[in-house]
């Protein structure tokens, strides 16, 4: 039985609704979630409605998953039990979604350019809510029968360095902490493994984030333990999930539940939670 603590619903580019989400998770046993929607809160409103009013037996904690980039990549950061009306984060939170919308407009020119006769209203009609990501992009190529999978489409098309990609707006690390934390929320490194260049999961654990998602469907049993280490010589909380989206395929990501962390981990975080408030109060 194990916490999942990296879930995405429609609200950002997850499949299933936060009730849906929710639902699912109630149904398999799991004893606790997080959801961590790309760049918004939107989806929380639903979710933490969802739980009072069909009673489900299960926990909630209020996430999100901000996408950060420095000049050697992408890193992202995931923020737990968040204030999700707070107004900061919220201004900041629609500076990206406007962004988000320009992003995709201009990769589908470049895409309709290269041939593929995409809309962004297509794009848009996939995004179901209103925000907007590539795998929204990646979904309407599908429809067509550009390409066979979403992972195809990023990594032929609309991936960082392939032909039709369009740089994010440039939103850092360390603005992304800084937002979390003014919300009340708890920072985690995300998928420290898939940071291809070892100093940047330093760089960014230096920055001040209290934890590191160690447990993560696409991390090596080698890459676990070292994340483990780093956690306990650092003394940070250590998080895990399964970074569910719910798109088709057998992408590990797809199953709900298929990493997490044990209740012991979670009791520390439920700890370091409550001592941190306190200290607000």
């Amino acid at each position: 039985m194990v916490y999942d603590l990296h879930i995405h619903s429609s609200a950002s580019d997850g499949l299933f609704t936060p009730t849906e989400v929710l639902r699912q998770a109630a149904q398999m046993k799991l004893p606790g979630i997080a959801i961590t929607d790309h760049d918004t809160v939107d989806g929380l409103h639903t979710a933490w409605a969802c739980l009072a009013k069909e009673h489900l037996d299960l926990e909630l904690i209020s996430g999100i998953e901000l996408n950060t980039e420095v000049e050697a990549g992408e890193i992202h950061i995931l923020g737990y039990y968040i204030d999700y009306r707070c107004r900061p984060l919220l201004d900041n939170l629609q500076d990206i979604k406007a962004a988000r919308f320009e992003r995709a407009r201009r990769m589908v020119s470049r895409l309709r350019d290269m041939g593929y006769m995409i809309t962004f209203e297509e794009v848009q009609k996939l995004a179901r809510e209103d925000l907007i990501a590539r795998p929204h992009v990646a979904l309407a190529l599908m429809e067509k029968g550009y390409v066979f999978s979403i992972r195809e489409a990023f990594n032929k098309l609309i991936g960082r360095g392939r032909p039709a990609y369009v740089p994010r707006y440039r939103f850092t690390p360390q603005k992304a902490i800084e937002l979390i934390h003014a919300a009340g929320g708890i920072t985690v490194l995300a998928h420290p493994g898939l940071l291809r260049q070892p100093r940047l999961v330093e760089e960014v654990l230096d920055l001040g984030v209290e934890g590191v998602e160690a447990f993560y469907p696409e991390h090596s049993t080698g890459e676990t333990d070292y994340f483990l280490d780093v956690a306990a010589r650092r003394g940070l909380l250590v998080t895990g999930g399964s970074d569910f989206h719910g798109t088709k395929g057998d992408d590990s990501r797809n199953r709900l539940g298929s990493a997490g962390i044990t209740a012991d981990y979670m009791a520390k975080i439920r700890a370091y939670k409550r001592a941190i408030s306190r200290k607000t109060q």
